[in-house]
């Protein structure tokens, strides 16, 4: 079987014959000094204390390295031996469609897996700007609100800020299961150890994961392998969009990669600003995002869905505001609409797709604007509607707004029809003529 044969031949490509060695000189809280490395050692590389503990190097003197372990250090001795074993490099190939890998590239579901014939830096540089494509044409995403009012097309990156609980997983499930794309890559970013399961056997489902790859690095973990679990899963992505392929990443949550790097800048000296976060978080999650969207010539695509943990929907949080400034909108999740039991619990108002008025033709953005007016009356007057003070007739469109609002509102709830785009648009009209 070819397959199986260039597996075992990238592993034996992979096979090093000498490697750097240095010793433990001191040993603290989390981090670890190395002498003998230097000047082999750059800065990010990767060491090995051993089986089952390796480190980042995260700052250079001229007599010593200093590591951050990616685990317990209890137990390394002054004099130890580390392995220097390089930039951090993945390796990944098309048999990881189907499978889950943690940060590092080990299968997670306990069957074996190959790594494909070249390594891939983690954080590579985005494709250059004057060479990217546009973004694409529409896309079919199962989910009627996503369908009409926030149209998502290839290459687009989004945001979804929402608080824990809301239904953003069941969500996402949701675009790996529908949105027309060739491969999903899946990022869990410091979830609890017992969601992925369910993740993949309920919110994935065999039809999701079908296509998709999950990378994974659960609470548990050290911020390393959690920092380094959003860098593997684009570092997938852009593999198969180098293919010529359509990936859909889906990344939960950048909030959780902002809150390792924070862990792993601090360890290494770096001030605390922005509300505890040190400043080189606003360049490392602009980094991350650029990687995504509209790839160069001959290339594929890479559309993005970013989320966000924003407690009690505070949007001008450091990490929301930073996210928010570089996507091609944002989608905000309210916890009011999900205790009512609306779902997905998108509020419309609050929520912007920067593809329009583009994605739509000038039919539907009629709809589009007609939909979001009668929204946007309806809440000035929720509360004096709510409180009976409302007077029928005092204004017409908000008088249209309470007829058609609960239809409206149901709607932003529901799955898009078999006909896709076209039935979710006859949907929409469908509702706005009950006025």
């Amino acid at each position: 079987m070819p397959g199986v044969f260039d597996g075992l031949l990238a592993e034996l490509a992979h096979v090093e014959l000498a490697r750097p060695v240095g010793r433990v000189v001191e040993v603290g809280a989390g981090t670890v000094k190395v002498a003998g490395l230097v000047p082999q050692a750059q800065l990010g590389d990767m060491v090995a204390f051993g089986p089952g503990l390796g480190g980042e190097i995260i700052a250079l003197t001229p007599g010593a390295a200093t590591v951050l372990a990616d685990g317990p250090v209890q137990g390394l001795s002054i004099g130890q031996r580390v392995t220097l074993s390089g930039e951090p490099q993945i390796s990944p190939d098309h048999s990881w469609i189907g499978r889950v890998v943690d940060p590092y590239g080990k299968p997670l579901d306990g069957r074996p897996l190959f790594r494909g014939a070249r390594p891939r830096p983690l954080r590579a540089a985005a494709p250059a700007a004057a060479g990217r494509r546009r973004m694409g044409g529409r896309l079919e995403t199962s989910v009627a609100v996503f369908d009409t009012l926030l149209p998502l097309v290839r290459g687009q990156r989004i945001g979804l800020f929402a608080g824990s609980g809301v239904g953003k997983s069941t969500l996402l499930g949701k675009f790996a299961r529908g949105v027309a794309t060739d491969v999903v890559v899946v990022a869990l970013i410091g979830e609890r150890g017992r969601e992925l399961r369910e993740f993949i056997e309920r919110v994935l489902g065999p039809q999701g994961m079908a296509r998709t790859v999950v990378v994974t690095a659960t609470s548990d973990l050290s911020a390393l392998a959690r920092r380094r679990c959003a860098w593997t899963a684009m570092a997938v992505a852009e593999f198969f969009r180098d293919e010529g392929l359509h990936v859909l990443l889906l990344a939960d949550s950048v909030t959780r990669f902002a809150e390792a790097h924070r862990e792993v800048a601090l360890a290494a000296g770096e001030a605390a600003q922005l509300r505890g976060y040190p400043p080189s978080v606003a360049p490392a999650i602009m980094a991350l995002a650029e990687r995504a969207g509209p790839g160069p010539e001959g290339a594929g695509d890479i559309t993005a869905v970013f989320s966000v943990l924003v407690a009690g929907s505070d949007m001008e949080e450091p990490i929301a505001d930073i996210l928010r400034g570089v996507l091609d909108g944002h989608v905000v999740m309210d916890r009011k609409i999900a205790e009512r039991g609306r779902f997905p619990a998108i509020d419309l108002l609050r929520s912007v797709s920067r593809s329009l008025p583009e994605a739509a033709n000038e039919a539907e953005n009629r709809l589009i604007a007609d939909a979001r007016r009668l929204l946007g009356a309806y809440d000035r007057a929720e509360l004096m509607i709510q409180a009976g003070l409302y007077a029928r007739g005092s204004d017409p469109l908000v008088d249209q707004a309470i007829k058609v609002w609960p239809a409206l509102d149901a709607f932003l709830g529901e799955d898009a029809p078999s006909d896709g785009i076209a039935g979710s648009f006859r949907r929409l009209q469908a509702v706005l003529q009950m006025r």
